[in-house]
């Protein structure tokens, strides 16, 4: 079920609004003037369990055959890392 409340009351309590909507899991449209300027609801959570991964991981297109001379090549040719932080005071 919805409530309906004013633009000002959601600003004044939007605290308390969040907390409503995220462990009552309670719905809000929010009124500016009689309009219905928007709807406050609680996210549907996604679920992505290691099957998912596994499957997704699978689907994928393999790479070619001189990808992983690459990557040896690439960690081979990196740039030391400097001594002292660049971002240190």
């Amino acid at each position: 079920m919805e409530t309906k409340i004013s633009a000002t009351q959601a600003a004044r309590g939007f605290s308390d609004l969040l907390n409503r909507v995220r462990y009552r899991g309670e719905e809000f449209v929010v009124e500016r003037n009689g309009e219905e300027i928007c709807r406050i609801v609680p996210v549907e959570r996604k679920s992505f369990t290691g099957a998912d991964l596994l499957r997704l991981l699978e689907s994928l297109p393999k790479p070619d055959p001189g990808f992983w001379d690459d990557v040896e090549w690439a960690t081979k040719h990196q740039p030391p890392m400097p001594k002292k932080s660049p971002w240190e005071r």
